[in-house]
């Protein structure tokens, strides 16, 4: 295979350049499994494993190999399995909190281009879920584009795309049928050659359908979507990397349950770029618009300029990236006291004689 073709750039080969120069090879990875992955190379697919050594130093999860990450590797004579020795540098990462009651990031996609953010147009709908996952595309350093899909099912479109333009400011919103291959050569258009997207929504919008459509084949299993609430099952179990015969490359991923934040927060600035402003006309720089006087906020809320759920949206998601900052700050310090902790033990002499 063509590493230019799997999305290689001067990006990658500069961090890989002392690794070439020792024998390394590289691959990318197609498919994570528990102990295994599945890479792309030069050399076809293969089937890898990290090292003990890797896998002792790695502080998380967010250290493995993602699906889309580039590796390095090296053959093992004599077996069908390569050893990879390092991750290079994420140009994007694509993160989450995972779940659970640990702070850790899990990481659904790496060096990603595109984030193709699915929503429904049945049942599914659901603006709050839209602006979660824009804060969480552009904390990623990802370029989010939302897709609205079932447009067969949708008797008000104009109406759904205006309500989506209205919380995804600067953001393109495509309506598309997967189901009828309806507006499929616009998403194709944003998938050249070495580029790669990721599919990201909920069970039952329609991802998987969307990912045979674009592949020209029934790769990926499709399951039938109760028609009373819009839920399916999932019908992807793991996250895999797609070649796409128009050149580019599609991450497909599991439905998301649990979609919680991770980053700087700056995806929220970006996603309430609004919000932010009115708060920046308040009198006073600590205005809790509350009982303030003259605030904007208030007053944009009063008289209906800035939607109420938009605003309990925005509280909402800034209460929890703050809980989540105060978090990984606390990780963060444990972490560094461990290091030091070992750098700091000094072996214990073995004196035979207690008076030398």
């Amino acid at each position: 295979m063509d590493l230019q073709s799997l999305g290689w750039t001067p990006f990658f080969e500069a961090y890989f350049a002392p690794f070439r120069e020792e024998g390394y090879g590289v691959g990318r990875v197609m498919v994570q499994h528990k102990d295994r992955y599945v890479l792309y190379s030069q050399k076809g697919e293969l089937w890898a494993e990290v090292t003990g050594k890797f896998r002792h130093d790695a502080h998380g999860p967010q250290d493995f190999p993602a699906v889309g990450d580039w590796v390095v590797i090296k053959d093992r004579p004599g077996e069908d399995v390569v050893t990879i020795y390092a991750v290079l540098e994420r140009k994007s990462k694509f993160s989450r909190k995972a779940a659970g009651a640990k702070t850790d990031e899990q990481v659904l996609a790496a060096n990603v281009d595109v984030a193709l953010l699915v929503s429904g147009l049945d049942h599914d709908f659901n603006l709050r879920r839209i602006e979660r996952s824009l804060a969480l595309a552009w904390d990623s350093g990802v370029k989010p584009v939302v897709v609205l899909n079932k447009v067969d099912l949708c008797a008000n479109l104009d109406e759904r795309i205006q309500e989506v333009e209205s919380v995804a400011r600067g953001t393109s919103v495509m309506s598309i049928s997967a189901v009828q291959k309806r507006g499929l050569e616009n998403l194709k258009s944003l998938l050249p050659t070495g580029t790669t997207g990721v599919l990201l929504g909920s069970s039952g919008v329609g991802k998987s359908t969307m990912a045979n459509a674009l592949l020209g084949t029934d790769k990926q299993e499709v399951k039938e979507v109760r028609i009373r609430d819009s839920q399916g099952r999932h019908t992807t179990v793991s996250r895999e990397l797609l070649l796409l015969p128009s050149g580019g490359m599609i991450i497909d991923s599991p439905g998301i349950r649990e979609l919680q934040l991770w980053g700087t927060g700056e995806g929220l600035t970006e996603t309430f770029e609004d919000v932010e402003a009115l708060a920046g006309q308040c009198r006073f720089n600590d205005c809790r618009h509350e009982n303030e006087p003259d605030c904007a906020v208030k007053k944009a809320l009063e008289n209906g300029t800035l939607d109420e759920s938009r605003w309990k949206s925005y509280l909402k998601l800034k209460r929890e990236m703050h809980y989540l900052y105060l978090k990984q700050d606390q990780k963060a310090a444990r972490i560094e006291k461990e290091k030091w902790k070992k750098l700091m033990r000094i072996p214990k002499l073995k004196n035979k004689n207690k008076f030398g």
